[in-house]
């Protein structure tokens, strides 16, 4: 029998290819060190990528093909998510502990404000206008008010943050409490907790994805190597699935309705979504470190990865079918 930690490669092995061709691999600037999360922001086409070992928010413009800004000033960079109404990313710089605010229009970090003990995944509210931060270390979700970009309230988790999504049929905040084997339900509002769902096959949830239209959430299992499908209407963990060691990173097709599961170990895994269910469409080892995806709307999908033959570059790939 095969150590644990192998049966995610050896299992690659036996599972179709992805269903991915190579476009091009992108030169990026800096160091060959570890990137983060990326944010597409769909009206100008830009995704900024988080160079964490760098402490530096690259910005890549998808629809010319060349990186058109890198912003540094951001120790630590973690989480970054593009907020197209109110034209700023933000971004978690976990090396000073803070959430920064850069304008999409200049490029310029023009606000820092508290995150917490150790800010990572970000997440919107536009109802509210409030920015919902998982402080992992911390155990708490860190709220912000964007028009002042302002730290308004700090709620206790009970566990690790992963994750933190935001649903707006429900009106819901959901957060991975990793450490409770939890998806947590939150009102942005009143900012208190309102549900806990337990997930049974799941050893540390981090990754989420919510399908908003279908009603669903995909929650990647970071310490069993496991992808669960949870039904936001029965609220139950309907799929489970051995997916690539230290998943991390979710990013999803909404016109393909294919979902891509990048891990720590470089094995990324395809799914379709079909019919409220998903089906495996294949899963193998792309690169060292390949645990953070985006997707654009001609299909395109992107892996920043951090070493290859010395250097930093982008990954570039498209769909085969």
């Amino acid at each position: 029998m095969p150590p644990p930690r192998l049966l995610p490669l050896l299992l690659a092995l036996l599972l179709p290819p992805l269903p991915l061709r190579l476009l091009r691999d992108v030169p990026l600037p800096g160091r060959a060190t570890r990137f983060d999360y990326e944010s597409l922001d769909p009206q100008t086409g830009v995704l900024f990528i988080a160079h964490l070992g760098d402490g530096h928010v690259l910005a890549f413009d998808t629809r010319a093909g060349k990186l058109v800004a890198d912003i540094p000033g951001v120790a630590g960079v973690h989480g970054v998510l593009a907020v197209p109404s109110l034209g700023r990313v933000y971004a978690s710089a976990t090396g000073t502990n803070q959430v920064v605010a850069i304008d999409e229009r200049t490029f310029r970090i023009v606000a820092t404000m508290p995150g917490g003990v150790y800010p990572d995944g970000l997440a919107f509210d536009p109802a509210d206008h409030e920015l919902f931060v998982s402080d992992e270390r911390g155990a708490t979700d860190t709220v912000i008010d964007t028009t002042t970009n302002r730290r308004i309230a700090t709620i206790p988790l009970g566990g690790e943050a992963g994750n933190t999504q935001y649903d707006p049929v429900s009106g819901r905040m959901f957060v991975a409490v990793q450490t409770r084997n939890a998806l947590v339900a939150i009102n942005p509002k009143t900012r208190q907790i309102v549900a806990s769902y337990p997930l049974p096959g799941c050893d540390e949830d981090h990754g989420v994805y919510l399908d908003v239209p279908h009603r669903l959430a995909f929650i990647a299992c970071q310490d069993n190597a496991t992808l669960l499908t949870f039904d936001l209407r029965s609220l139950k963990v309907t799929q489970t699935f051995a997916i690539g060691r230290d998943p991390d990173v979710l990013a999803f097709d909404s016109a393909l309705r294919r979902l891509y599961v990048a891990s720590e170990s470089g094995v990324v895994s395809v799914f379709d979504e079909k019919d409220r269910a998903l089906i495996r469409r294949g899963q193998a080892y792309l690169a060292r470190e390949a645990h953070s995806v985006a997707v654009d709307a001609q299909h395109r999908v992107y892996f920043p990865l951090q070493d290859i033959a010395g250097r930093p570059l982008l990954r570039i790939l498209a769909p085969t079918n």
